[in-house]
């Protein structure tokens, strides 16, 4: 399917042309640049040239690691030195994702996996010795996990829903001639977390709703044993699963009983006896152990920000850390000799960059292995995001992140847009964006809201949005307009409102539902039919289900309230102009929800903008589609927002 953008027949080409002069000269003026701060400014292609890159598995000589990364343009398997120099490119697709997994013990084979177009139908695939890459999870229907390997390295395992689409069971594969045993056959809806390196117990979580849920042990040396459940509780309490201990003896897991963050937890498997590991005051979001224990990772979600502590066990110290970029320290990983430890660090004005560090030496310099940034981008040029606070409707304060572009003052006020992140129950964190940057550096100020229902912030604030969709997190959304509107550097008669998945519903609500509050809006594959979404639940989330109905409601017993709060239903009360931005393979947020909106928001006779990527799913992997989108933002918002928009 093409790329729709038929709003534009609506205007005579010669009309766009004038329009597009006339946007120019204003881009070129030197009041802009004044208010630039006499930056220069970058296009889109600039700033996603730019290399994104995550992973990082240690080969069986530790002279390499294995990463992902889209410098081809779309994600391929890399081969980074740690020594230096330029990645290596392993695998060469030209049209779907291809994600790494991690190397072989023993040799340079290594696992990857890729789904078709989006589809979220990920395969896993093995890369054999001769170069030749084999399917170890075919079918067309399949979705396969990776979930570790066993302590000897004589094999892995892997989780598949070949059997039933809705569950997925345990399978141990061979590592020399890949052939497979069933380990767990899951029949009762778990969730399967996690499996310990000796191969014998394999962690299992029940969800009940998405705010309780239980974790279970499933033993295979008693194979005709139903699962144990370890987190015996009453009322509501959240559990996740934070690994094995190195010698098998203990489960982590982490836990909000008795507290607003989640701490973590021992449960040790011959006392039957929990003890308390870990507690910060924020939530603790990762938590693992080195091969043989002696390094521990623990890292807290503290105000939009990761903390990283790297403990020696030995000594109960903390690994002493050198001086590094500002950012987060991000995706640990310690070498199987615990001599290595690989990290990024990520900051607003830098991308992750992958580093070495030797271990067990006090405050050894870092090795930068790579630079993601662009070379003609000037770091000194993009913005550094300020953590804030304003109040909602009923008082509440509402954490948020301000980009303020270079050069905005009282004398050259920027327009804004408020920025809703994905979820329900995401949060927006620091960190570099590409399209927020871009964005920035174009002169448009971002606030990134963390409305009630975000996570990070504890589980009070975590569930006070739940079955007030649309409502209470909407008011959030219209009230971070009204703080922007104090501020003198901001011009308060151009503010608009721009969110992914669920803040892309949350774009649809607020047009639908405050259509007075924000002066454009762009969707990007957002819920706008939560009747339909929520009966069209992938397969796979089936145990994810239930939680999903606690917190929006039942399709099924609570139609009417569903209907009421999506936008679809309302869309005739849409007047602001609209961009809408979907792929066409998503399957999370199919695109009859988008291709239904703009239908009717056009029958308004309102300007809308429309775009669907034949190749994408719920998020876009193409760097030469995101540079497309990045580019119809800031089109859009030129167009209707700083040369049009007035309340």
């Amino acid at each position: 399917m093409p790329r729709d953008r038929s709003c534009r027949r609506i205007v005579s080409r010669r009309t766009v042309q004038a329009l597009t002069g006339i946007l120019a000269a204003w881009t070129a003026s030197p009041a802009l640049a004044a208010a630039r701060g006499d930056v220069p400014t970058y296009d889109a292609r600039t700033f996603f040239e730019t290399t994104t890159i995550f992973g990082a598995s240690f080969s069986h000589d530790e002279s390499r690691l294995l990463m992902t990364s889209d410098a081809s343009g779309i994600f391929n398997v890399y081969a980074q030195p740690i020594t230096g120099g330029a990645p290596v490119q392993l695998t060469s697709s030209e049209d779907n994702a291809t994600f790494a997994i991690g190397y072989f013990p023993e040799n340079d084979r290594f696992l990857y996996q890729a789904d078709q177009a989006g589809n979220e139908l990920f395969h896993i695939y093995v890369r054999g010795l001769d170069g030749t890459d084999r399917d170890l999870t075919p079918g067309d229907r399949t979705r396969a996990q990776f979930a570790g390997w066993l302590d000897d390295d004589s094999g892995f395992h892997v989780l598949t829903n070949e059997r039933d689409p809705r569950y997925m069971d345990l399978y141990r594969y061979d590592a020399t001639t890949y052939e497979r045993t069933l380990i767990y056959r899951n029949e009762a809806g778990f969730d399967v977390a996690g499996v310990s390196r000796d191969g014998r117990r394999v962690a299992l979580i029940k969800v009940r709703n998405n705010a309780d849920d239980d974790i279970y042990i499933f033993d295979a040396k008693k194979p005709d044993e139903s699962p144990a459940l370890v987190t015996a509780h009453e009322g509501d309490v959240a559990h996740g699963y934070a690994g094995f201990s190195p010698d098998h003896g203990a489960l982590y897991y982490t836990s909000n009983r008795d507290s607003e963050f989640s701490r973590v937890w021992k449960y040790d498997f011959e006392a039957a006896a929990h003890s308390l590991l870990a507690e910060a005051e924020w939530d603790i979001v990762a938590f693992d152990d080195s091969r043989t224990g002696r390094y521990r990772i623990v890292a807290v979600n503290a105000d939009a920000r990761t903390e990283i502590t790297v403990l020696d066990t030995t000594t109960g110290t903390p690994q002493d850390l050198p001086d590094l970029p500002r950012g987060d320290i991000t995706g640990v990983t310690i070498a199987r000799s615990e001599k290595l430890m690989a990290f990024y660090v990520n900051g607003d004005t830098s991308p992750s960059n992958l580093y070495i560090l030797p271990l067990g030496r006090p405050a050894t310099k870092a090795h930068r292995l790579t630079g993601t940034l662009n070379p003609k981008i000037d770091e000194d040029h993009l913005v550094e995001s300020r953590v804030i606070r304003y109040p909602s409707f009923d008082g509440l304060k509402i954490p948020a992140l301000l980009y303020r572009p270079k050069g905005a003052s009282a004398d050259h006020p920027a327009p804004a847009l408020v920025w809703v992140h994905g979820g329900p129950g995401g949060q927006s964190r620091t960190g570099y964006s590409a399209n927020i940057q871009y964005l920035v550096n174009h002169g448009y100020a971002v606030l990134a809201v963390n409305n009630r229902g975000s996570s990070g912030y504890g589980k009070t604030f975590f569930h006070m949005d739940d079955r007030r969709h649309g409502e209470v997190d909407l008011k959030d959304c219209v009230h971070a307009r009204t703080h922007l509107e104090s501020l003198d550097w901001v011009d308060g008669n151009r503010i608009g409102i721009l969110g992914g998945s669920y803040g892309g519903y949350m774009v649809a609500a607020a047009l639908a539902f405050e259509p007075e509050a924000f002066d454009v809006g762009i969707d990007i594959f957002g819920v706008t039919n939560w009747l339909r979404t929520l009966q069209s639940i992938p397969p796979w989330w089936t145990s994810f289900r239930d939680s999903l109905y606690s917190e929006l409601g039942d399709p099924e017993k609570e139609a009417e309230r569903l209907k009421r709060i999506s936008p679809l239903f309302h869309a005739s009360n849409i007047k602001r102009p609209l961009l809408v931005i979907q792929g066409a393979n998503d399957p999370r947020v199919l695109k009859v929800e988008s291709d239904e909106l703009v239908e009717a928001v056009r029958a308004n006779g309102v300007p809308v903008e429309y775009i669907v990527f034949d190749d994408e799913g719920h998020g876009f992997a193409n760097k030469e589609n995101r540079i497309e989108a990045a580019e119809a933002y800031r089109d859009f918002l030129d167009r209707y927002l700083r040369a049009g928009a007035r309340r």
